[in-house]
């Protein structure tokens, strides 16, 4: 897995135009450095050495799971923090055990599937650096107790496969993921792949569904991210076509011609032209609200940083100009959530001064954009990992992060929407 993503691109494929108007540095600047800490920071029930957060909405509140050290070694722990009571749930214990893949950029997932809760982790496979696998575990207790480990692929090679998203259609729950099975041959590719989940329902245990190639070629090592839209199932994530372009592309589960369904060809949501020899270990979000797609995605064309987000009106099947949301030296590692009234918010790691913030935007669909918001301090450092934004409830969101500082920990902040304003 190569970090490249300070790498300076050895040439532009195709011209990017002008992007939106943003405010002086400077102005954000003096907010950051004004900015004694986080209003509406909540405690965490995650341990010292905790790292690796990720959130998903319910209808009450927020989950949370992380990762933390254990006496075994590491668990994936979650906890739920209940938008009436401002409070966390004690932690649940998803694993437990010595043989997990704890990584800065692959990380631990967990979803909401009506009651039911979903969960992944990585495992090792004891051949290598990056021989490991997925495992997914699903609960009906929130939490309480977790069905024996299922994992998605069945080649048996000892080689990567994570970067897992997990998302859930009117007819399954679905794991995509990347898959090195091809790489165990020199110069094979990263491929992304997909499968159905054998999760128990009304008429018993569903059979998986075989797995699905989606796109043969992508790039190693960036997280990939799912929404269903007006009911079509997208999944983003960095491609990797010919001459080393990297650019974000989605590809979508529609009817096929034999009366099937089928993933489409992926297409750019933006041809920005991103030649870099290596992964820049920076993926996409995206979000969504009926047929409204929101990808907001790091990218460095010519070596020019920035953090981008582009809408859909029609289910991810075409893409607007993107809109630039950073102020100048974005690090990525960005988040997004989309609002009731069809905006977004896009949170990113950027360099401010001589420090690093977590910063966030609100941009309506029309590009119109507020300003940047600093959220937290934070760290350029791999151990400061992804933020992780989502909604709390109709007026709130949660942010949850690693603070690498004085030792890794997860953090949280509860942030009220009418602070955002409007685009």
């Amino acid at each position: 897995m190569t970090d490249a993503c300070t790498s300076r691109p050895r040439a532009r494929i195709r011209a990017v135009a002008a992007l939106a108007t943003l405010p002086a540095l400077p102005v954000l600047v003096a907010c950051a450095e004004a900015n004694p800490g986080l209003p509406g920071q909540v405690e965490t029930p995650a341990a010292p050495g905790s790292g690796q957060p990720f959130l998903a909405t319910d209808g009450g509140g927020v989950w949370m799971s992380w990762t933390e050290p254990a006496a075994a070694g590491h668990r994936v722990a979650v906890s739920h923090f209940d938008a009436q009571a401002d409070g966390w749930s004690a932690p649940e214990t998803v694993a437990e055990g010595d043989g997990f893949f704890v990584n800065w950029a692959d990380f631990p997932s967990v979803h909401t599937v009506g009651d039911r809760l979903v969960a992944h982790w990585l495992w090792r496979g004891g051949q290598g650096t990056y021989d490991y696998g997925v495992r997914i575990s699903w609960s009906d207790d929130r939490g309480s107790t977790w069905s024996e480990p299922w994992t998605p692929h069945e080649d048996g090679t000892p080689t990567e496969h994570g970067f897992v998203s997990i998302f859930e259609t009117e007819e399954s729950v679905w794991a995509a993921w990347l898959d090195g099975r091809a790489m165990i041959e020199p110069g094979g590719p990263m491929a992304v792949r997909a499968r159905s989940l054998p999760l128990p329902g009304p008429g018993g245990v569903r059979v998986a569904a075989a797995e699905t190639v989606v796109d043969a070629r992508s790039c190693e090592c960036c997280q990939t991210d799912a929404v269903v839209a007006g009911g079509v199932p997208v999944l983003a994530f960095r491609d990797r076509a010919e001459g080393e372009v990297r650019d974000i592309h989605v590809s979508r589960w529609v009817a096929a011609p034999d009366g099937g369904s089928a993933w489409t060809p992926s297409v750019p949501v933006h041809e920005d032209g991103w030649v870099i020899g290596g992964c820049p270990v920076n993926g996409p979000a995206m979000a969504a609200r009926g047929d409204r797609v929101a990808v907001a995605w790091f990218t460095a064309p010519e070596g020019e940083a920035r953090v981008n987000i582009a809408f859909s009106e029609d289910a991810a099947a075409s893409f607007g100009w993107p809109v630039r949301v950073d102020t100048g030296q974005p690090i990525g590692r960005v988040d997004a959530v989309m609002l009731d009234d069809g905006s977004a918010i896009v949170t990113w790691l950027e360099r401010i001064g001589e420090g690093t913030v977590i910063l966030g935007r609100r941009v309506a669909a029309d590009g119109a954009a507020g300003d940047a918001r600093p959220l937290a301090d934070s760290d350029a450092a791999r151990a400061s990992g992804f933020p992780r934004i989502a909604r709390l409830g109709p007026d709130r969101l949660m942010l949850a992060w690693t603070d690498p500082s004085g030792g890794s920990r997860v953090r949280a902040a509860v942030l009220d929407l009418d602070a955002w304003g409007t685009p």
